[in-house]
């Protein structure tokens, strides 16, 4: 029966552009494409091993698992071969002609044209087999998936369409072979391909293979023919004592199981012995992948059990809000037929997780009291995500707020890293409290009225900005028994009023014709009228009941569609502005009218808020410019 014509495909467009990118921009670091190739493959045959367990006539008879690498000079060729699970014809479509990850759009967004800028970027984004295209004018693929009879070839020039036909003869695995282009021959030499296979790739599980290289004194006709021999250490580098293993090792088991383009910034390696027994290699990257907001991604620890490959992804042993850490579990109690499904019930998962858990946090906490510039830019990246920890991990909430970094009025710009221990080891005589606001912005919570008298008396405020932040605080009563103090709340105590108490009643009381008239025409806009203790500078604010939303959480209930409880702020004015003075003396009641309500919407815009009544807070507005201005 005549062979099937061979089908053209298109590329997916976002592949196109990776592609375009990947070819131009990576010159100078075209060599970890193979790294990337020989990950893949050791992926290949993790995952035969693992459906093996269950069907173990997808082996074929065939368990000596290896990726060999080999090249033709003449041809110009170079192919690596592995003999794991393979592919059948639709899932070569799927895996080679589209990049199907989420954070693929969000990649390209940020891509500006600079190739050194944009190289960089890839490595939050992970190259794959598309880095083939690096060094290949065109790579070709001839695969069979384990257990079925059809091979597949995939053939590409990596600019807009790839073809696939059936091939005959085809083993089980990959066979991935690339045309190199004319810059690139260097890696039709064996010595070079064999210290790069060293380089990022010694820690792979099953030997790297390639032809014994041969000596001048090999070359006599009767010497036997080369064979096979692996490159590598073919050892799964966890299971390596920590003495033996070096940075760069671990740095490129890194770049292998993340497949991120920088090195890491931290790890931890771990061997627990006794009622439980487990190793554990976890990673801190450098950088946040675009999809860290995405909760629903799913992401993971790599799971072992006894050294066999389980399941990519799994997420059951970090919370979530440590979802950027990556790594390596193996665990010698769990069966080898787990899921996902007995894994969130496995009570021995639990205990791991645990364990887990308080390890990152220790690395954490280790980094930012020895190497506070790493912490510093491990919080820039992922400072926001480690917040969502502190207000649902009540466990570890302590270590977790001990991790926390803020803006504050003792810095000069919105740089957060001042942390808690640090405010308290510096916070003034007499106070006893956490001062903080929540605003929209840095600038806004900067210039808050809220903390005029706070700022004056030279106690730190912590500037709270991010749209976690709100969230956060509602759910946190202390650090180290000092409790918290939300300084835009009608509650606030400040340090040294208590003894003031009988002054404040005497300006409550010297006011309260002014407050009663303020009431008459603010009144349904408010829950109250109050002499402020925290002005010194502006004439008035609006501050928020002890259980009243804030700004930024209603703004988060209005975008996700929810009911927002109503509630209304409280006025407070400073009885000793300039401009409540002249409100106070004003006999005519329409002008009072009017420049009450102007100084209502006022205090609005300085929490960065609209007026409810915009239009009407502008004609006040005029009236009063046409009154001072005799009009």
């Amino acid at each position: 029966m005549a062979q099937a014509a061979p089908e053209t495909f298109g590329f997916q467009t976002e592949a196109k552009q990776l592609l375009k990118l990947m070819i131009h921009s990576l010159y100078s670091s075209r060599e970890i494409f193979l790294r990337e190739l020989i990950s893949n493959a050791s992926d290949a045959i993790d995952k035969l091993r693992f459906e093996a367990i269950e069907r173990p006539e997808l082996i074929e008879g065939d368990a000596d698992y290896h990726i060999d690498i080999t090249f033709d000079a003449d041809a110009g060729t170079l192919t690596i071969a592995d003999n794991g699970i393979g592919m059948t014809r639709d899932e070569v479509i799927a895996n080679l002609g589209t990049i199907a990850r989420s954070g693929t759009a969000e990649f390209l967004e940020r891509l500006t044209g600079d190739q050194k800028k944009d190289s960089a970027l890839i490595g939050q984004f992970g190259v794959g087999f598309y880095s083939a295209f690096i060094v290949a004018d065109e790579v070709e693929v001839r695969t069979r998936g384990a257990g079925t009879d059809d091979g597949v070839c995939w053939r590409s020039r990596g600019e807009d369409q790839f073809t696939i036909e059936s091939a005959s003869d085809v083993p089980r695995g990959a066979q991935v072979v690339l045309h190199l282009k004319d810059d690139a021959k260097e890696f039709l030499d064996g010595y070079r391909l064999r210290a790069v296979v060293r380089r990022y790739s010694d820690h792979i599980g099953v030997p790297v293979r390639m032809l014994e290289e041969r000596t001048s004194s090999d070359d006599d006709a009767e010497a036997p023919e080369p064979t096979m021999e692996a490159v590598n250490e073919a050892k799964a580098l966890w299971t390596r004592s920590r003495s033996d293993v070096t940075d760069d090792e671990y740095k490129a088991f890194y770049k292998h199981v993340s497949h991120d383009f920088e090195e890491p910034l931290s790890w931890s390696h771990n061997r627990v012995e006794g009622k439980l027994e487990y190793t554990s290699l976890l990673y801190l990257p450098k950088r946040a992948p675009f999809d860290l907001w995405n909760r629903d991604v799913p992401r993971g620890l790599k799971l072992y059990v006894q050294r066999v490959f389980i399941m990519d992804e799994a997420e059951q042993f970090l919370p979530l809000y440590l979802r950027f850490v990556k790594g390596v579990v193996d665990s010698n109690d769990l069966p080898l037929n787990v899921s996902r499904e007995i894994l969130q019930q496995d009570e021995r998962v639990t205990t791991i997780k645990n364990a887990l858990t308080k390890r990152v946090l220790t690395m954490l906490k280790s980094m930012a009291d020895k190497e506070a510039d790493d912490y510093q830019a491990f919080w820039d990246e992922f400072g926001e995500v480690l917040k969502e920890g502190a207000g649902e991990d009540f466990a570890n909430r302590e270590a977790l707020l001990g991790l926390l970094r803020f803006a504050s009025t003792r810095g000069d710009d919105n740089t957060k890293n001042v942390g808690l221990d640090a405010y308290l080891e510096r916070k003034a005589e007499g106070q006893d409290k956490i001062y903080y606001v929540v605003a929209e912005s840095w600038e806004h919570a900067r210039n808050s009225p809220h903390i005029e008298v706070l700022k004056e008396q030279g106690i730190e405020v912590l500037l709270l900005f991010d749209r976690i932040d709100e969230w956060l605080m509602s759910g946190l009563d202390q650090y180290k028994d000092v409790q918290f103090q939300d300084a835009m709340r009608a509650d606030i105590a400040l340090p040294g009023k208590d003894e003031e108490s009988t002054e404040g009643d005497k300006a409550d009381d010297a006011n309260e014709a002014l407050t009663e008239r303020i009431k008459t025409v603010l009144g349904e806009r408010v829950e109250d009228v109050v002499v402020s203790k925290r002005l010194s500078q502006s004439p008035a604010c609006l501050v928020l009941g002890q259980f009243a939303m804030g700004a930024q959480m209603r703004r988060i209930f209005e975008a996700s569609g929810q009911a927002v409880p109503e509630s209304k702020p409280i006025f407070e004015y400073n009885p000793t502005h300039p401009l409540i003075q002249r409100l106070d003396a004003e006999s005519d009641e329409d002008r009072f009218e009017d420049l009450a309500l102007v100084l209502f919407d006022q205090a609005a815009l300085a929490e960065g808020e609209a007026p409810a009544d915009a239009a009407g807070y502008v004609n006040r507005l005029n009236r009063l410019l046409l009154e001072l201005m005799g009009g």
